[in-house]
């Protein structure tokens, strides 16, 4: 019989039950220990002690002797969290140790599982932790795999894990490409939201350089009336509106069909202006205010 490591501090009461894995090994342990950690086993001991009288055995199936022994062993931490030596002693046993933090709910060992599967995440894992995490309702989890197969789906494509789910699971299939297609209309949601950004950026830059260049006091003296003179604003651009209303002035397609590109873009520009303009007609020296 294998003895939980974390047993020697609980060595002065001797082990009351066994654990059986499915390859038939048994762990020693302690049943108020586990009882105290997870309330599916302790309603599984309760039932097990009323049959077997002073020892009993319960069955903890499905997974590797390992995943048992490091899961009754996290049940012994009076720490209730992983250290890193341990997270790198479990290795390769974190999925599994999710499926049993949430099939027996120890809350505390499920989020350090989903963090940790999460971390060590590729894109050959990924179809099958996503199925992991609609299974053990590990929403974090889930959310990973599906970036990463949105960020690396020609490697995903290649993984056994994507093959099984075009032959055999439909529905797994369906999600995984609903969840992608969801991430390119994001990605282009967020791109049309940055360029409306970066435009509405570069609009309120040349307001700004409109009414530095003509400011509005009577009698003032235009800000930037020198082209040649350097700007003493900050983050000025004054000088390339200058240019570009020196064209507008003297473009002779400005009024011809089709226009001039750079010509609509100042007329534009004018017309915003004018269209929040709060100062008396002769008060205002933008041109075409009025």
């Amino acid at each position: 019989m294998t003895i939980c490591a974390g047993f020697d501090s609980y060595r002065a009461s001797p082990a009351d039950m066994r654990v059986v894995t499915s390859d038939g090994q048994s762990i020693a342990a302690h049943s108020y220990v586990l009882a105290s950690a997870s309330p599916v086993l302790e309603r599984m001991i309760d039932r097990a002690q009323r049959g077997w009288g002073a020892e009993c055995t319960i069955p903890v199936l499905g997974v590797s002797f390992d995943a048992v022994h490091a899961f009754i062993h996290f049940l012994y931490s009076p720490k209730s969290r992983v250290v890193p030596a341990e997270e790198e002693a479990v290795g390769a046993n974190w999925a599994q140790l999710l499926a049993l933090a949430h099939a027996y709910r120890v809350g505390w060992l499920k989020r350090a599982a989903e963090a940790a599967v999460s971390a060590r995440l590729t894109p050959e894992r990924a179809v099958d932790m996503l199925k992991l995490a609609r299974l053990c309702d590990a929403p974090r989890l889930y959310m990973r795999c599906a970036r990463l197969a949105a960020k690396e789906f020609a490697a995903v494509e290649q993984s056994d894990g994507w093959r099984f789910a075009r032959r055999h699971d439909a529905a797994l299939e369906l999600e995984l490409l609903t969840l992608l297609e969801d991430a390119d209309q994001r990605s282009e949601r967020w791109a049309r939201e940055r360029a409306a950004q970066e435009a509405c950026r570069q609009l309120g830059e040349a307001m700004a350089s409109l009414e530095h260049i003509f400011p509005g006091e009577s009698g003032a003296k235009a800000a930037c009336a020198d082209a040649d003179a350097p700007c003493a604003r900050a983050g000025c651009t004054c000088r390339g509106l200058q240019v570009l209303m020196r064209h507008f002035a003297t473009c002779p397609k400005k009024m011809a069909p089709g226009g001039c590109a750079r010509c609509k873009r100042m007329l534009q520009l004018f017309r915003l202006h004018a269209s929040v303009c709060d100062r008396p007609d002769r008060a205002c020296r933008v041109p075409l205010c009025r």
